[in-house]
């Protein structure tokens, strides 16, 4: 065998097992967001039950900011898009348009925080913090977990931003890219559930 079939043989072994590596890390990561998923599932049914407990506090229809919630659930969607958008380019190996999409993604990722930042600050203000029903206790662990998640996620851009401008699209960054996309996309699965379950029902 000559010295030429041997390397290539080396090559094709060696990005094998840089594809099965990456393989079993977002696989992994589907188990992670599945026990994930089972904590939200907890925190949506703890809501459901405490729901009526509002202890002659304010009732969902009376805390909702409908507006403000519309445009959160803008930006999350949209950053949901302009990661995907992200991927799409880190496919096609441009990398500056994988910088610039991650940018844009955590500013729309940021601004959702700002505005559930706002909501939290101005319910307590108003009196209705997390500890003045059951109601308000479940409302604030549900969407603030949520938002916890967020800003996991948005610190987890900034990282890829660094490694992708010290590294480039390696076989190290392309996997952490595509499992920090299937996080990205599970919060904003989460959201549309939880806009539609709190929010949505509370003004109805």
């Amino acid at each position: 065998m000559s010295t030429d079939t041997l390397s290539n043989h080396g090559d094709h072994a060696h990005e094998h097992d840089h594809h099965d590596t990456a393989g079993t890390k977002i696989f992994g990561f589907w188990i992670y967001l599945m026990s994930d998923l089972i904590i939200f599932g907890s925190l949506f049914a703890t809501y459901a039950v405490l729901l009526r407990g509002t202890a002659g506090g304010p009732t969902p229809a009376e805390i909702v900011d409908l507006p403000l919630i519309l445009i959160s659930t803008f930006l999350l969607l949209v950053s949901s898009f302009t990661y995907g958008m992200a991927v799409l380019a880190m496919n096609a190996d441009q990398v500056n348009k994988v910088k610039a999409w991650l940018a844009v993604t955590f500013l729309l990722g940021a601004g959702f925080i700002g505005l559930e930042i706002y909501e939290f600050q101005h319910l307590i203000h108003e009196g209705f913090g997390p500890d003045r029903s059951g109601f308000l206790s479940a409302f604030f662990t549900l969407v603030g977990t949520h938002g916890l998640h967020v800003t996991f996620g948005l610190i987890w851009i900034l990282v890829m931003l660094v490694q992708v401008q010290q590294k480039g699209l390696t076989d190290m960054t392309r996997p952490r890219i595509m499992c920090l996309s299937l996080f990205w996309h599970f919060l904003d699965i989460v959201w549309i559930c939880v806009f539609s379950f709190v929010y949505l029902m509370g003004v109805l």
